[in-house]
């Protein structure tokens, strides 16, 4: 049964994956040559990032039916995560501003999301 959950989760993981590729594309074709290396690799760590979370998006919308409101939440954790880690990583390595604590912060929420997948797993969901 499909729910409004299912297909927040897949949609968004799938809106995720596709930005990630065209942002690699971007990085490697248009961005490369105008980018430090530091730039780069930022740009890298930031689309790396987001491919993860774009599966782990996706897993979550495969996953909410049986992992309850626990992976209901992870799934808030790594879209808001994603959001904010992706958007400071990037600002810092395309435009050169940095915006404090907001990559630590998605980073930060991000990993509450995987601690919240993993106790929708190894909990009953009520």
């Amino acid at each position: 049964m499909t729910t409004n959950w299912d297909r927040w989760c897949v949609g968004l993981g799938a809106l995720a994956g596709l930005s990630a590729v065209a942002t690699a594309a971007a990085a490697s074709h248009a961005l490369a040559p105008r980018l430090s290396a530091t730039e780069l690799a930022a740009l890298h760590i930031g689309i790396q990032m987001q491919g993860w979370h774009a599966l782990a998006l996706l897993f979550c919308g495969l996953w909410v039916a049986k992992g309850g409101i626990l992976a209901r939440v992870a799934a808030c954790c790594f879209a808001a995560g994603l959001v904010l880690f992706c958007t400071g990583v990037y600002t810092s390595a395309l435009a050169a501003t940095h915006l404090g604590i907001v990559a630590p912060l998605g980073g930060t929420i991000l990993m509450l999301g995987w601690a919240m997948l993993a106790a929708s797993a190894l909990t009953r969901p009520q």
